[in-house]
Formats: structure tokens, C-alpha cells, sequence
């Protein structure tokens, strides 16, 4: 095989992984937009290496992308950004490659946008620990060798890792998918027609909502932790007016879609998503509501729902 084969051959083994690759990335930086920068770099280590000499390249391209996102949680920058109070996770709307594998449980938790949010609380190796094991259900000795240190250290990182999620995590299990669309819709219906008694009553006691403002534009995240509080700010923000539909560029369809797993709404003026409210719901009620709307949160999900075919919006004109 000449130089011309081989590269077209080893490019190729590349690419099978690619998928795998991203979703674990996206997985440890809660942003497609840097996973896909950390496969790319990854892509360039693979090229300068000395190919023929690596055994398993799944193995090995594991191990590169995982430290590679590794040396990028542990920069100065995403310090600094994730810490200013104006980080959330990028959504990715369902049946997004990056969102696989998603065939157990603990699969499609581990990238909810409510577990990618509590991940910030761990350190980086409890973060990769985390995701090695919970995600791609790698053995301790496999999770060792890619983060080189030892196994009884991997499993007291991930003891600890599941510890402090599961203390903050609110809830269990998943919601019926009917039944969470039908607490979206009576939340869309009652915040379009100001109607807060039936707001509170669809929020847990202990709802809290966050939001990085209208048009993405807060310099820190929006917090909002009683449902009264909630039902106020979602009572006007569902409220249209000629400035939002400026601020949107034009006059949204809203619909319902799945967002990471969970139920959201999206104002798509067009064929561009410029605002997803997402809900996790226990119980029967809503106990988070996130509202994302900085564009550059949003690039990836308007370019699946360019290659989506939609429901009936639950809202033609917004």
C-alpha cells in the first residue's frame, strides 16, 4: 500500500470514531462548538503520529481526546468562563450524533442538560471518571490507563462524582414523554395568556429557572428560585411585542421539540432558532426552566432543525 492509500486508510479509521469521539467530548465540555474542536486536534495528533505503532487506534484516540479536553477545563480561559456566571451547557436537539450512546439510562442522563450543569461541580478527573464509566462504560482499569492514574483512584473518583450529583440532583427517572408535553403545552398556554395562578401551580415549590437574558445578551446568567418569581418573568417574557420580534428577526413560530432528551420550546422566525426554553420535569411539574438564547449557543441546533421536519407549531406567529 503507497503513502496515498495508507493515509486515505488511517483517515478513514479516523472518521469511523468521529461520532464517538465528539459525543464524549461534548460529553466533558458541555459545548459542541469546543468538541469539535478538541476531535479536530485530535484528527491532528493522529496525522503526526507514528500510526503503524498504535495497536488499538479506538484506544488510543480515547485517551488523546480525553486529556486534550482535559488540558482545555483546566485552561485559564474556561476557568474564567465557566466561573463569571455566564456558562451554560450548548443544546443539541435530539437525534444530534454528538448526543449518542443513548441506549440505558445513565446514557441519556449524563448528557441531560441538567447533569452537564452539575458536572461543573466536579474537578476535571472526576468529570472524565464520570463520563468514562457512567457514558461509554469503560472499566477502571481502561478509565487508569487513559488518565494515568490508578484504579482504586478512578473508582474513588467516581464515588465521589456520583456522590455530589446525585446530592444535587432534583429527581429521578424520566418523565412519561406524553404526559411532559402536556405540562409544556399548559406552561405555554398559561404564560402566553398571562395567566399565573395555573404558572405556579404546573412549578414545583422549589422551581428555579435560569436564562442568559433576551437575545443571549446578560453578561451573567439570569436566576430566578420561587415560582412566583418564575410565573412573573415567564408571564412577560412569553408576552410578544414588536421589540422582541425585532430582537429575533422577525415574527417565531414556536415549537415543541426534544432538547438533550428533555422537552423544550423554540422560537424559529424562518429556519433560524433564536431563543430554546427547556424544562425538567419530576413528578408531574416543572422543577428547572432554562432559557438560552445566545447565538452562538444556538449554532448547532438551528443546523439540525434545518435538516428536521417539524411538528404543527404549537404557536404559528409569535
Amino acid at each position: 500500500m503507497d503513502s496515498t492509500a495508507t493515509d486515505r486508510f488511517d483517515t478513514s479509521r479516523f472518521e469511523a470514531s468521529r461520532n464517538r469521539l465528539a459525543s464524549l467530548a461534548y460529553r466533558l465540555l458541555g459545548s459542541a462548538t469546543d468538541a469539535e474542536d478538541a476531535v479536530q486536534d485530535a484528527f491532528l495528533h493522529w496525522q503526526a503520529a507514528e500510526r503503524q505503532r498504535i495497536k488499538v487506534p479506538e484506544a488510543w484516540l480515547t485517551k488523546v481526546v480525553t486529556n486534550l479536553c482535559l488540558d482545555r477545563l483546566r485552561s485559564a480561559q474556561a476557568r474564567r468562563e465557566r466561573t463569571a456566571g455566564a456558562w451554560l451547557p450548548e443544546p443539541l436537539l435530539d437525534g444530534d450524533p454528538m448526543l449518542g450512546p443513548a441506549d440505558t439510562f445513565e446514557q441519556r442522563e449524563s448528557v441531560s442538560l441538567a447533569v452537564l450543569t452539575l458536572m461543573e461541580r466536579l474537578s476535571p478527573v472526576e468529570r472524565a471518571v464520570y463520563v468514562l464509566r457512567e457514558a461509554f462504560s469503560y472499566g477502571h482499569a481502561e478509565i487508569a490507563e487513559i488518565l494515568d492514574i490508578t484504579g482504586s483512584a478512578s473508582q474513588q473518583h467516581l464515588h465521589r462524582a456520583r456522590r455530589r450529583i446525585t446530592a444535587a440532583r432534583r429527581g429521578g427517572g424520566e418523565a412519561d414523554p406524553a404526559s411532559a408535553r402536556r405540562i409544556v403545552e399548559e406552561f405555554l398556554a398559561a404564560a402566553s395568556s398571562g395567566r399565573t395562578e395555573r404558572l405556579v401551580a404546573l412549578l414545583t415549590d422549589d422551581a428555579t429557572a435560569v436564562s442568559d437574558g433576551a437575545g443571549g445578551l446578560a453578561t451573567t446568567l439570569l436566576r430566578y428560585d420561587t415560582p412566583q418569581r418564575i410565573a412573573a418573568v415567564a408571564r412577560a417574557g412569553f408576552k410578544p411585542t414588536a421589540a422582541k420580534r425585532r430582537l429575533a428577526g422577525g415574527t417565531s413560530a414556536v415549537h415543541y421539540a426534544l432538547v438533550n432528551g428533555a422537552s423544550a420550546i423554540l422560537f424559529v422566525p424562518g429556519d433560524q432558532v433564536v431563543g430554546a426554553v427547556t424544562f425538567d420535569i419530576t413528578g408531574g411539574k416543572i422543577a428547572t426552566v432554562r432559557g438560552i438564547a445566545a447565538p452562538a449557543r444556538l449554532v448547532r441546533l438551528t443546523e439540525a432543525w434545518r435538516q428536521h421536519e417539524p411538528d404543527t407549531p404549537l404557536i404559528p406567529q409569535w
